[in-house]
C-alpha cells in the first residue's frame, strides 16, 4: 500500500437532509514495470467509479431525470433535495 486519502462523493439527500459521505480509499503501487500506471486507487463497488465525484445512486438518478426530460427545460422541476433547479427564478 502506498497511502490513502479521503474522498467526499456527493449523494442524494435523505429525508430532506444533506448527506455527507466521507470515504477513505487506499492507493496501491503497481509492481509491473511494463504498466504505465504506477499507482492504483481502490474503488467501492456500487458506490464509486473512477474519476466520479458522485455516488452511483446520485448518478443514476440524474441520468433518469435527464432521460425523462429529453433535453427540454423543466421550469417546475425540483431537485431531489426539494430545491428548484438552476435556471428557474426564485
Amino acid at each position: 500500500m502506498h497511502g490513502s486519502y479521503l474522498r467526499f462523493p456527493r449523494d442524494l439527500p435523505t429525508a430532506g437532509k444533506l448527506v455527507v459521505v466521507s470515504l477513505r480509499v487506499r492507493r496501491f503501487v503497481g509492481r509491473q514495470e511494463s504498466c504505465p500506471r504506477k499507482t492504483f486507487v481502490e474503488q467501492v463497488p456500487g458506490l464509486t467509479r473512477r474519476f466520479n465525484r458522485r455516488t452511483e445512486r446520485l448518478r443514476s438518478t440524474l441520468v433518469s431525470v435527464g432521460l425523462a426530460l429529453a433535453g427540454r427545460p423543466a421550469p417546475e422541476y425540483r431537485t431531489p433535495s426539494g430545491r428548484r433547479s438552476a435556471g428557474t427564478p426564485c
